[in-house]
């Protein structure tokens, strides 16, 4: 007579409890890094992508550093034409979509990989997934000041990089004659100020927005910093 081997229904179900557990445990920890690694690769590829576009703008329209300077795209209520974008950029560039934010003016663009540009003024907010913008735009309460509140998400889900080649001033020294650059207004050219400074370096309590991080990452090889203060 051959022994035959079941599992209680108790087995079974401390069985199913553990693995209920360990996939708890481990999950968050999987997602996590799945998101550091979409962040760095793209991060990457948009600094490629976008340095690209101004290398071959200014063969159709001259050196950088004589261009129109990029201003606000909103003034007096009134949100403007794109006309720097679509003169300086706009030809050079691969884009699955483009759009006119409603209430900042920047204009949007959509990467093929999934990612988004808001750019507008000097500045270029980078989100390398484009649906957490779409996320955080229908939620934010303008009108109460949320856009005040970006330290919350910068360094997490959007990255601020900065074009001003014609800027002689002293605190642009990092972005004269270059062109679209991980933020570096007044930088000292220290690690320890992309990681400290209080107003916008990479740590977890700033009084403005972490702008710092993309630097941050920039000189890690375009990889997040073991010690990043941030969680994805």
């Amino acid at each position: 007579m051959k022994n035959k081997t079941a599992f209680t229904l108790a087995e079974v179900l401390i069985t199913l409890g553990l693995i209920g557990i360990v996939a708890a445990l481990t999950i968050p920890n999987v997602t996590s890094y799945y998101r550091k690694k979409v962040v760095e690769t793209r991060l990457a590829k948009f600094y490629s992508t976008m340095n690209q576009a101004v290398q071959m703008s200014e063969k159709d329209n001259g050196p950088k550093e004589y261009w129109e300077k990029l201003g606000d795209n909103v003034q007096d209520g009134e949100i403007l034409p794109t006309i720097w974008f679509d003169k300086y950029l706009k030809p050079y560039l691969k884009y699955s979509d483009l759009k006119v934010n409603d209430v900042t003016g920047r204009v949007m663009v959509y990467f093929p990989d999934g990612s988004l540009c808001l750019i507008g003024g000097l500045s270029f907010h980078f989100w390398p997934e484009a649906g957490t913008f779409e996320n955080y735009n229908a939620d934010a309460d303008t009108s109460a000041g949320e856009s005040r509140n970006n330290y919350k998400i910068s360094g997490i889900k959007y990255f601020t990089f900065f074009f001003a080649p014609y800027s002689l001033e002293e605190n642009h020294k990092f972005h004269y004659k270059k062109g679209v650059e991980p933020y570096k207004v007044k930088w000292d050219g220290t690690i320890e100020k992309l990681k400290n400074d209080s107003s916008i370096g990479c740590r977890e309590t700033v009084s403005n927005e972490r702008a710092y991080c993309t630097a941050l990452i920039q000189q890690n090889g375009w990889k997040i910093p073991d010690d990043y203060p941030l969680k994805f």
